[in-house]
């Protein structure tokens, strides 16, 4: 076991929100340390290999430097490297790979106890703490029989390994609906299986009809008011209404969206609102409960990840380190956290 030096301040989570975090407090003064039981930006790495992000650039930039693109909207693999090389300009320590098991002490003494990715425990002793921990790790699972066979995925990399496959995607959401079209025009046979009557009106204008026509021309089938009752080597269960049908699927991605983790949450302390899940907060200064804990990102959302995206989850560094230094007054243009319901 490793005892290290003190820091100020540690950001468990090393996505776009903890790294901005972590930079806001530097130019402040104060010392930082980023963890993450991934790899930097673990939750974009998982992204589907071609996205595009739906942004502009500079919504997607932290410490106030330019996110360079070839076109409009950042690809996945230019905002991989605009992060990495944001973490070199500002020669931040982050400790990739070491999952933070439990946290210790008291505010202005907290002692952060992990396992590095060798199984070596290690502690950090810290004055404040900010969780900025995501949601994308942590999947919303159907809870029926053969979800956890190997063919069944929550997430979706790339169409290619799938042409002339048996493809069932389960969801309505924008994920869903990229995917069933990337798999599509990959030469896969596609079924969408959604509980809904309808894809889900917050989709993409430009995915909205694409996905809309493909279904109407019969190049996708899709099969609404549909509920899955099992997953067999071969098929997917569902029933819809009265009738049940066995369709055939090679591979599964069951896209139904995705959590906090809300467990680590409570283990440190932190209350939940029953409903919401959302943690209990200052909104002006984002601490929680727990004095000296403070969260960041889409965990301060709860259960509505749709909320909080990078664009205004970046700037909730400024909150926390303005509340920790005591300097600086939030202007009326910069976001705050969303209030209670």
């Amino acid at each position: 076991m490793n005892m290290t030096d003190s820091y100020d301040i540690v950001c468990i989570g090393a996505g776009p929100t903890g790294l901005a975090c972590a930079i806001d407090a530097k130019m402040a003064g104060l010392q930082p340390l980023v963890i993450d039981k991934g790899c930097l930006c673990n939750s974009l790495f998982h992204y589907p290999t071609n996205m595009n992000f739906f942004t502009t650039p500079e919504r997607m930039e932290i410490g106030d430097l330019p996110m360079t693109t070839a076109a409009g909207k950042p690809t996945r693999a230019e905002a991989l490297k605009y992060y990495r090389r944001t973490v070199e300009h500002f020669g931040l320590e982050v400790h990739q790979y070491e999952k933070v098991d439990r946290i210790a002490g008291k505010d202005e003494d907290f002692t952060v106890h992990t396992t590095d990715h060798e199984g070596r425990h290690q502690e950090y002793r810290c004055r404040k703490i900010v969780i900025a921990t995501g949601f994308y790790d942590r999947p919303n699972h159907l809870s029926v029989h053969g979800e956890e066979l190997p063919h069944v995925s929550h997430y979706f990399g790339e169409a290619h390994p799938y042409w002339n496959r048996e493809v069932v995607v389960i969801g309505g959401g924008n994920s869903a609906a990229e995917a069933a079209l990337d798999l599509f025009r990959a030469g896969a046979h596609v079924t969408i299986v959604h509980r809904g009557a309808d894809m889900n009106k917050g989709l993409k204008y430009w995915v909205k009809p694409d996905v809309e026509n493909r279904i109407r021309g019969g190049e996708i089938r899709a099969i609404f008011n549909a509920h899955v009752l099992s997953i067999d080597p071969k098929h997917v269960w569902v029933k819809n209404g009265h009738n049940e049908e066995a369709i055939p699927a090679d591979q599964i991605f069951a896209l139904i969206g995705y959590h906090p983790d809300f467990d680590f949450l409570e283990h440190q302390g932190i209350s939940l609102d029953p409903v919401t899940k959302r943690p209990a907060i200052n909104p002006e200064t984002l601490e929680t409960n727990v004095p000296g804990i403070y969260v960041a990102g889409v965990v301060v959302g709860g259960l509505q990840t749709s909320r909080i995206f990078i664009e205004n989850g970046r700037f909730h560094g400024r909150q926390i380190i303005a509340a920790i230094t005591g300097k600086g007054k939030l202007s009326d243009s910069e976001p705050v956290a969303p209030p209670g319901e």
